[in-house]
């Protein structure tokens, strides 16, 4: 079966090889002017780089060996309609890569490129690679259909050799060059032509048919023993031939101005193609009847008025086929390995005086050998089919998802209604299942594995995607829906920080609290506070920040870093809660730490009860600078009794935060969590009943704050530092609740001090309910 050859064309500099493939060209948006980017090698036109290599590939085996078979089963309008549907289908996939084409600078790898440049790396690499093996396999599939045509007229010639001798002609045509590779494929064309003409003057000769059905019978085929078929079983047979069109976008780096032989080149060769395919169709109804053209896969050389010249055209087809998938599978391999997206990529991108992918060459070669040397790939054939579907649905979604969005960054000079690449995308997905759903399913399974391999690998671009934008339209849409809806903080809950720094230690200190609580849903955002923005200093501060926000990120936390100048820490800390009011996704906690320098103790207590006034909650930690956070094993929380209200009705007071803190600390330390509550009977209240009064509250708190079932609960007469000689437990890790009256800052040192051990101080703003 035919299918897409892509002829895809090195670009781009690599700053460690003085040379490229070829390179890529830029335009001129405001004249269209032709690109150029210090050009090597010979550049093409639309005729020679896009219309030729398109339309050799679109007319090839199957309109010489079942378009006939095709009018048969479905009758002259039955197999107009199936052609028309096809054409339809892939013309829709031209008009949407016509249309990217003249909104990128395309680089590498034709489909990878546009693929890579909207969706990212990984999902053009994880289309790419498939793409490249199936490129390379359907070489192999070419020269097994040259030799099957060569047999018929020489059936004494062995198999082998006429595979390896076919594939040593390809393969020196090739590494002679692109440009003597495609001067070869005029002479294919004028005998492919030549070959037509033949077919067409059977009509002034022959016996004509004029009996023909406008609807046929689907009779079947001779390998069914004509037990019948139907339209999309036809239709399966035939989609094949009408692929190809990616071609001339595979070609881009090689051509003198994609954005103009791109679309006209592809354009064109997708209608004349189809208006021959029609032509046929009435030709074969006209020179044979039903049972004929279902029978014998060769009535066009029987009936052609001489038959040399189409055998000559179908092995010119199945030549020039495995010409182009030569040509182009080592640029695909090559703009892989310049992405760094496969394995030794600085061998991959070496290049030839004349700029070809040499190494990449040598190494599609081999695959192809290898292949021919298995003898059978009908086996996998339908994948190979499947990827080349899936490349050109993804060629949809990139203008779906580009024109979708609606950033002023897609403005192509080819617009084509948004319908236009919709019905391409699920068209391609329907041939796909109608084809072979097996196939089917697992190609997409294969594309998606490697997308989660490729996303582990944490691949860098120097370009952007359309990614962005696609998660800012979701974000911004969820931002107007929410809006109109009823505020819901409590259920929605999750920790966002605020942290400001004067120095990268403030964050490092804290470094293992702040992603522990944060991680995996929360968020972070760092300023960096500076009197002096342009200092050298303060330069430090901010790159210093960057890094430690992109460390984040490589963690998955969402992180933000960025450097405030003003006055003081407090004004502009103070400044910067105020201003967040107003921001969609604002923090909801203020993240300071203690040190040992006690004399902005009275500063950071302001900061906290300031955070609560802005709707902000508020977290001190202090460090134990001898032991840190220990084993990060045990965790115990402080509950004041007589700060609690009498009974829990829709939120406790005081402890929201710290509940659902120690819940995030307990779940990703894997941590046991003590809650240690501490009891000061009011005067003529027995100890016993306080007790009890007190084992009641946190029974009901348990249930429903849904504390998990290990936790254990522990009551105490005594302070803090006493209750540890009651058996208390020790803990790793000491989180305390304030209250905005209460805060001692000389106290909460004595206590870090007195247990020994680190301890966060937690202040709720009054939006956070841990009951919900």
């Amino acid at each position: 079966m035919s299918k897409d050859k892509k002829q895809n064309t090195s670009t781009k500099t690599d700053s460690e090889n003085t040379k490229t493939a070829t390179e890529v060209a830029t335009t001129d948006a405001a004249n269209d002017a032709p690109e150029t980017s210090q050009p090597i090698g010979v550049k093409f036109g639309t005729f020679q780089g896009v219309f030729t290599p398109a339309v050799l590939t679109i007319l090839g085996v199957i309109m010489y060996l079942r378009e006939g078979w095709v009018v048969g089963n479905a009758g002259l309008l039955g197999a107009i309609g199936v052609i028309l549907l096809a054409c339809t289908i892939t013309f829709f996939t031209a008009l949407s890569m016509s249309s990217i084409t003249t909104n990128i600078r395309i680089g590498a790898g034709g489909a990878f490129s546009i693929i890579a440049q909207s969706l990212g790396l990984e999902a053009g690499g994880a289309i790419g690679i498939p793409l490249y093996i199936s490129q390379a396999l359907a070489v192999a599939m070419y020269i097994f259909g040259f030799r099957e045509g060569w047999n018929w007229i020489f059936p004494e010639h062995p198999a082998l050799i006429v595979d390896m001798v076919s594939f040593a002609f390809v393969f020196i045509v090739v590494n002679i060059s692109t440009d003597f590779a495609f001067k070869l494929q005029y002479v294919i064309m004028a005998i492919i032509l030549g070959s037509l003409v033949s077919i067409f003057g059977a009509l002034f000769v022959a016996d004509l048919n004029y009996n023909f059905e406008w609807f046929g019978q689907y009779p079947g085929s001779p390998e069914n023993n004509f037990s019948g078929s139907n339209f999309w079983i036809v239709f399966a047979v035939y989609f094949p031939a009408v692929t190809g069109i990616m071609a001339g976008a595979n070609m881009s780096g090689d051509l003198k101005n994609p954005r103009k032989n791109i679309p006209v080149g592809t354009i064109t060769a997708i209608v004349l193609s189809t208006l021959v395919y029609i032509a046929l169709a009435v030709v074969l109804a006209l020179l044979a009847t039903p049972q004929e053209l279902v029978s014998n896969y060769n009535i066009l050389i029987d009936k052609a008025l001489w038959a040399p010249i189409v055998l000559a055209g179908l092995l010119g087809a199945t030549f020039s086929s495995a010409l182009s998938s030569l040509v182009g599978a080592p640029r695909i391999l090559y703009a892989l390995g310049q992405n760094n997206i496969l394995f030794f990529n600085d061998k991959l991108t070496k290049v030839d005086k004349k700029g070809e992918p040499r190494t990449a060459l040598m190494i599609t070669a081999l695959v192809v050998l290898a292949a021919l040397l298995l003898r059978n790939l009908n086996a996998i054939a339908p994948l190979i089919t499947m990827f080349f579907m899936i490349t050109y649905a993804m060629i949809n979604v990139v203008v779906l998802v580009e024109q979708g969005l609606g950033q002023i960054s897609f403005r192509p000079t080819l617009r084509v209604p948004i319908i236009i690449p919709l019905l391409g995308a699920l068209g391609c997905f329907f041939v796909m299942f109608i084809i072979n759903a097996v196939f089917g399913l697992i190609s997409i399974v294969i594309v998606l594995a490697a997308y989660v391999l490729l996303v582990r690998k944490k691949l860098e671009t120097q370009q952007g995607d359309a990614r962005s934008g696609v998660f800012n339209a979701l974000a911004e849409w969820s931002a107007r829906v929410v809006n109109k809806l009823p505020e819901a903080k409590e259920r929605s809950w999750q920790p966002n920080l605020l942290i400001p720094v004067t120095e990268a230690n403030d964050v490092l200190r804290a470094y293992k609290v702040i992603y522990t609580l944060v991680n995996p849903r929360g968020s972070i955002k760092i300023l960096g506070f500076t009197t002096d923005e342009d200092s050298e200093k303060s330069q430090a501060l901010n790159k210093r920040l960057e890094e430690l926000s992109a460390y984040f990120g490589e963690q998955d936390v969402s992180a933000r870093a960025a450097l405030v100048q003003s006055p003081s820490l407090e004004q502009g800390v103070t400044t910067s809660m105020q201003s967040l009011k107003a921001a969609f996704f604002r923090p909801n906690i203020l993240f300071l730490s203690l040190t040992d320098d006690a004399q902005n103790d009275v500063m950071k207590a302001n900061l906290m009860r300031q955070a609560r006034n802005y709707g902000m909650g508020a977290m001190l930690f202090v460090p134990y600078r001898k032991v840190g956070l220990g084993l990060e094993k045990t965790i115990n929380m402080w509950v004041y009794f007589n700060n609690l209200e009498e009974e829990i009705v829709y939120r406790t007071q005081h402890i929201n935060l710290a509940i659902l803190c120690s819940y995030l600390l307990q779940q990703n330390w894997k941590a046991k969590c003590n809650f240690i509550t501490v009891l000061h009977p009011a005067e003529g209240v027995s100890p016993e009943a306080e007790t009890e009064k007190a084992q009641a509250y946190m029974d009901k708190l348990k249930v429903l704050a849904r504390i998990p079932d290990s936790t254990h609960f522990y009551y105490t007469f005594n302070e803090h530092y006493k209750a540890l000689d009651k058996q208390v437990p020790h803990a790793d890790l000491n989180i305390f609740s304030l209250r905005g009256d209460r805060m001692d800052m000389q106290r909460i040192r004595e206590r870090v001090d007195s247990l020994e051990t680190s301890c966060l101080f937690l202040l709720d703003s009054g939006l956070e309910n841990a009951l919900v």
